[in-house]
């Protein structure tokens, strides 16, 4: 056994385990990183980027709250683009490409950085527990490890099989054992698990695919960033590709559905609906001729091609024979072929808001254990463990975000709440307050609730308060400064909205959609002198942004925030958690077993879940009131 005891054990290392540890680490606890490889730790298992619809908006949130995965990003991408700039801010989501290597390195100086948190490459193979309160864990080489709380966020590699054609055979990961013994123990504990899948495209060597024959998709220029702090700008952006399959192509990959373990029925794990892979694209959507295929660079000094939108389990002569028949990739060598990946996870629905097990108290989940898929909702869910965890054994009440507070508080309460039988992954439509949810704002809405945790620092406070300042002073000035016909009526006819025939406020004009800010300042060279005010630098970029966003779509945010503190008066109203609801014969039968099984802790969260109808709430409240 190790000598020392923890605070908190972490159960792997992957982005989860990563975010996990570092939050609780800085937050005073002692902790034990717990990882079957060392050298892997926060590894892109799958495609190398992060971010991307609504996951965009998971990694600043993460970084308001003081977590490093934006910061992590910063530091290792090699291109970056702000997705959805044809549609409203709402939909605007941030996605970075990363350098694979240099992603997992960064974050392992991290977190060996962080004098708390300690590090050991071991098999966990069980949970430690005295009087329904965890003691700690043991593993193969270790032995018994002793601590207040664990955090498993062991992602894939719980009893793992990988499945390729025919061939099935265990792990984690392509070339990384399965972790066996965990779930077992687990369930001996009286929480329930079940099985997913997941996969993985084919990596190609970039040497033998020709790419001028495909679409070159370019970062944004200048390149954003995804932290809120001043972290190194990007500098030589590398470019991905578009290309696309055909129905040649579809017509090789099904010779091989006979021997695809997916359609043979050798994999019972549900996979993800919005990810599928190849073999259930070309079946599900039979009537389309091709599929687009984004081909995405490991990274600046690797060879290495991810072909995202190739996921495939198929033979690997099969997956050979239908990539060389796409253009391009005719004399391609594969490096890594596809593969899918059945794994273990616990319902979530077992789980509190805090992510704290129901059933075992100190015993935390997060990451795909969890149910979900990809990286950004496997840390956010790790940070939010790491917090709990700490504050829990700290006798400090849990920190639960809510649906209007964070896409965060929309994950956890999904999971909680309505559990998955799929791979969960978040989209901007399972949030109901998206205008103020925007990327653009995740610092004014959670940095200063990270800073009176003890995790976001006073730089990151400060700075905050600065761009509040700038953005209120920016906002003052186009209320009150007038634009003179003769100064911009040319820039409005050239935008394609009508000219004034009058001084106007700056504020009006910017309700008109044709009319950009930033335009509006290159055109009126008074109102940019008024603004910039003598600063001109990426700090400032933001506030114009967030000043013009915000006087934009005034009407929409106060509509929502309207909505949102009317639902708050349910959302808030408790309800006592030995509450019979088998006694309440008002409500039907159905509704009465699922508020048995859930246990939600406010009328909020009870209205939420499925099959739950708003006659069944009313009763549910009428009940409370006696």
């Amino acid at each position: 056994m190790l000598l020392e005891r923890y605070d908190i054990v972490v159960v792997g290392g992957g982005h989860a385990g990563c975010e996990a540890a570092a939050a609780a680490g800085r937050l005073g606890s002692r902790v034990l990183l717990i990882s079957h490889n060392l050298n892997g730790l926060a590894q892109m298992s799958c495609n190398p980027a992060m971010g991307g619809i609504a996951k965009g908006q998971i990694i600043r949130e993460i970084d308001a709250l003081g977590g490093l995965s934006a910061i992590v990003t910063d530091h290792t991408m090699i291109q970056f683009r702000m997705l959805n700039r044809s549609k409203g801010p709402a939909m605007w989501s941030p996605r970075a490409q990363s350098d694979r290597m240099l992603f997992s390195q960064k974050w392992a100086g991290l977190i060996e950085g962080i004098e708390n948190v300690h590090l050991w490459q071991d098999n966990v193979n069980g949970v430690l527990v005295r009087n329904g309160v965890v003691e700690g864990v043991t593993a193969d080489i270790a032995g018994n490890i002793y601590a207040q709380a664990a955090i498993i966020t062991s992602g894939t590699f719980l009893n793992g099989i990988i499945h390729i054609g025919k061939s099935a055979l265990k792990g984690g990961r392509l070339g990384e054992k399965s972790a066996s013994g965990l779930t077992q123990s687990i369930n001996s504990l009286g929480i329930a698990s079940e099985r997913l899948k997941t996969g993985t495209p084919v990596r190609v060597d970039r040497r033998t695919v020709d790419l001028s024959v495909m679409t070159e998709q370019k970062g944004d220029e200048p390149p954003g960033r995804f932290s809120f702090m001043e972290t190194p700008p990007l500098k030589d952006q590398m470019s991905c590709y578009l290309c696309y399959t055909s129905e040649e192509v579809h017509e090789i990959l099904r010779r091989g559905f006979q021997d695809s373990p997916m359609f043979a029925g050798r994999i019972q794990g549900t996979g993800p609906r919005y990810c599928p892979s190849i073999e259930d694209k070309i079946e599900r959507f039979s009537e389309r001729e091709r599929h687009q295929l984004f081909i995405e660079p490991d990274g600046r000094s690797s060879v290495e091609l991810y072909i995202n939108g190739f996921s495939s389990s198929l033979p690997i002569e099969i997956q050979y024979e239908a990539l060389r028949r796409i253009n391009g990739f005719e004399k391609a060598r594969i490096l890594k072929p596809g593969y899918a990946i059945e794994y273990d996870y616990f319902p979530p629905q077992q789980l509190r808001y805090s992510l704290e097990s129901r059933v075992v108290e100190n015993l935390y989940f997060a990451g795909q254990v969890n149910g979900t898929t990809g990286y950004e909702e496997a840390a956010a869910q790790g940070l939010m463990a790491g917090i709990n965890a700490t504050r829990k054994i700290n006798g400090q009440e849990a920190v639960v975000l809510n649906r209007s507070e964070a896409y965060i508080g929309v994950l956890i309460d999904d999971l909680v709440t309505k559990g998955t039988e799929e791979p969960y992954r978040m989209f901007t439509s399972r949030a109901e307050y998206r205008i103020l949810l925007r990327q653009d704002n995740a610092d004014q809405r959670l940095t200063p609730l990270g800073y009176n945790l003890g995790l976001a620092d006073s730089a990151r406070f400060m700075r905050l308060k600065n761009k509040q300042e700038v953005i209120n002073r920016i906002k003052q000035v186009l209320d009150s400064g007038n634009a003179e016909p003769s100064v911009v009526n040319a820039y409005l006819e050239q935008s394609g909205t009508n000219p004034v025939a009058s001084k106007t406020r700056y504020s009006r004009l910017l309700l008109r959609p044709q009319v950009k800010l930033a335009e509006l300042m290159d055109a009126d060279p008074m109102l940019k002198e008024m603004i910039l005010w003598g600063d001109q630098d990426m700090f400032m970029d933001e506030c114009i942004e967030s000043a013009e966003l915000e006087l934009k779509y005034s009407g929409y945010i106060e509509k929502e925030k309207e909505l949102a503190e009317k639902i708050s008066r349910l959302e808030n109203r408790e309800i006592p958690p030995d509450i019979d609801y088998m006694n309440i014969p008002a409500i039907s039968l159905e509704a009465r077993e699922k508020l048995r099984r859930v246990r939600p802790a406010t009328i909020g969260q009870a209205s939420r879940i499925s099959g739950i109808s708003p006659s069944d709430i009313s009763i549910l409240l009428v009940f409370l009131g006696k």
